[in-house]
């Protein structure tokens, strides 16, 4: 049986929190040279979800929790309101790695973990320890696990909480991921475990993105029929042409009631280079919290913009920005360090 078949359903980010899963940066291989420079955004990130909810760490070892507490201490983050857990990881990415939480009201346990297969975006760097962590989690708290038994990543859709599921075909329908399965296959095995009618793909991703084209950093749902997505105003930049086609898409889609969502464009930031590389820098790598929107800004002239308009777009909660541009140089940011769990 799957959650669907038993009523379980994977809400909207934007719908009440129990907790935010986070995993503690340590790898330095995550962050090559510039591990000591990534904590200030890190700590802060922490505080501000914690001001509206409790936020859960996964540390590898008691020297680090140690370490962490420490620095808990010095942001002056209420440590009643952390809770942390010895889950040894391979990277710092809980988007992708973490507990993918559904709940039913209705059901004798109420909250379950989809396992989803996690293999470091196509086998590209260590995840045994990652992919164990959902079931560590699990076993924790004796909680249901639905196995669907394919690799999938939280970063790579995006739910609207009234049965509509955004992703992309650069990466869902990448080699690297499932071989093996048919894009109507991947669409019956998201619908039955994530809990939604309709899936819409999207074409490629940024710049940078090593996630080979991760639905969060392009376009999100800000309400049940209302989706910002990036867009890039200089012709000759390399994500001009392809977030404009997934613009185009948009333009067509219909949701399930028929009507067409509203589209709100969010600038893209100028480009952010480090050692030579592209990284894949977007606001639209925002996290909700229960009270908050904490958004990655990169110290160029559409930060302020970029917190204006998303201020429109959520007029009842309080826009954060928060220094990314060290933080993305492990390509991710905000959205792709924390994982929601549901309130029930």
């Amino acid at each position: 049986m799957t959650p669907k078949q038993l009523g379980y359903r994977f809400p909207a980010e934007w719908e009440k929190h129990e907790a935010t899963w986070l995993t503690y940066p340590y790898q330095e291989a995550s962050f090559p040279g510039m591990m000591d420079r990534i904590y200030d955004s890190y700590l802060k990130f922490v505080k501000e979800i914690s001001l509206s909810e409790i936020v859960r760490i996964n540390v590898p070892d008691e020297a680090y929790k140690q370490q962490l507490l420490n620095l808990m201490s010095s942001y002056s983050i209420d440590v009643n309101k952390v809770e942390i857990f010895l889950h040894r990881s391979d990277d710092v990415w809980c988007r992708d790695h973490g507990a993918c939480f559904v709940i039913n009201p209705s059901a004798s346990a109420t909250k379950a973990i989809v396992n989803w297969g996690f293999n470091a975006w196509g086998g590209k760097y260590p995840f045994e320890n990652d992919n164990a962590i959902p079931l560590k989690v699990a076993s924790h708290y004796g909680l249901p696990i639905f196995s669907p038994g394919i690799i999938m990543e939280g970063g790579s859709i995006d739910v609207n909480g009234a049965g509509t599921l955004l992703t992309t075909e650069a990466c869902l329908l990448n080699k690297n991921r499932n071989p093996h399965l048919s894009k109507k296959q991947i669409e019956n095995i998201l619908m039955e475990y994530y809990s939604v009618e309709q899936i819409i793909w999207l074409g490629d991703g940024i710049a940078g993105d090593d996630t080979d084209g991760h639905v969060d950093d392009i376009t999100r749902f800000i309400s049940a029929d209302t989706i910002v997505t990036a867009v890039e105003s200089d012709k000759l930049d390399e994500n001009y042409q392809p977030l404009q086609d997934n613009l185009k898409e948009l333009k067509k889609l219909r949701l399930l009631n028929g009507k067409q969502p509203a589209l709100v464009e969010l600038p893209m930031p100028k480009a952010v280079y480090y050692d030579g590389n592209r990284l894949p820098a977007s606001y639209a790598n925002f996290y909700l919290t229960n009270n908050t929107v904490v958004v990655p800004t990169f110290r160029c002239e559409n930060d302020d913009k970029s917190l204006q308009l998303l201020q429109q777009c959520f007029p009842n909660r309080k826009i954060i920005g928060i220094d990314s541009r060290d933080i993305v140089w492990g390509f991710g940011s905000f959205h792709c360090l924390s994982q929601q769990e549901p309130f029930i």
